[in-house]
């Protein structure tokens, strides 16, 4: 049986453009659970064949349903039904100790690593002096071949001995010198991505993303870590455990 036939062929009657239909299609497939999360989709050449429309048809249909944050786009491996990612604000773990729980695989891509003297912002939010040493991280994070977030952290210099130390984890390298940390405050806000962070990120500039903010403080209340993160609003949903304390 062809894809078309799977998920229902075009009504060549309908008078509504052949892009709307075929996305009409696909969205109706998804949201069915005929095509699951993570799902492939068949390149465009092969769909416009089996819809017998032309690839440019296929093309703007699937750039709409990625526009909707329903199929995303893996570099060098194709389309995807898209997979969400649940961030709870109840427990303090890492991104990639995130992924791994829910079953995904996660890799980052490192874009800077460097030693510098304290900027302002990072003195007032990690409680150091003017001119202290602190670490500076900036990587591009991954689920399952899929850009989810970038991430930018700040560590003061007492936490670590070198660069060298982070290779994978962050986390991990301040859990070897016992400066990982063990509470946190995060806050968060919408945003829409600037051309640069959306070009790293694999979306359009002015996409809806999710700003994250977190400061992990040490069990002897010495701020260890300052990190914001820019998450993609298709990939990613927050969720906050409430309890009834009255």
């Amino acid at each position: 049986m062809s894809f078309a036939e799977t998920v229902g062929r075009l009504a060549k009657e309908d008078p509504a453009p052949l892009y709307l239909q075929l996305q009409r299609v696909l969205r109706e497939a998804i949201q069915s659970r005929q095509l699951l999360q993570d799902d492939a989709i068949p390149a465009e050449r092969d769909l416009a064949e089996d819809f017998d429309v032309s690839r440019i048809t296929v093309r703007k249909a699937i750039d709409g349903l990625v526009s909707e944050g329903l199929l995303t786009r893996r570099r060098g491996a194709g389309t995807f039904v898209a997979s969400r990612v649940e961030k709870s604000f109840s427990k303090l773990s890492s991104f990639s100790e995130d992924m791994i729980s829910r079953g995904r695989k996660p890799h980052s891509e490192w874009v800077s690593k460097s030693l510098g003297a304290v900027t302002p912002e990072e003195a007032l939010s990690l409680g150091l002096s003017p001119g202290a040493p602190v670490y500076r991280f900036q990587r591009i994070r991954y689920a399952d071949g899929q850009t989810m977030a970038l991430e930018q952290s700040a560590i003061p210099g007492y936490c670590l001995p070198s660069l060298d130390v982070v290779t994978t984890s962050l986390y991990q390298a301040l859990e070897k010198t016992g400066h990982r940390p063990v509470r946190a405050l995060q806050r968060l806000r919408a945003v829409n991505f600037t051309a640069e962070q959306a070009d790293r990120l694999m979306v359009k500039p002015g996409d809806a993303g999710l700003f994250i903010e977190r400061r992990g403080f040490l069990a002897d209340g010495r701020t260890a870590e300052f990190t914001q993160s820019w998450y993609r609003g298709d990939a990613y949903d927050v969720v906050a455990e409430l309890n009834d304390i009255s």
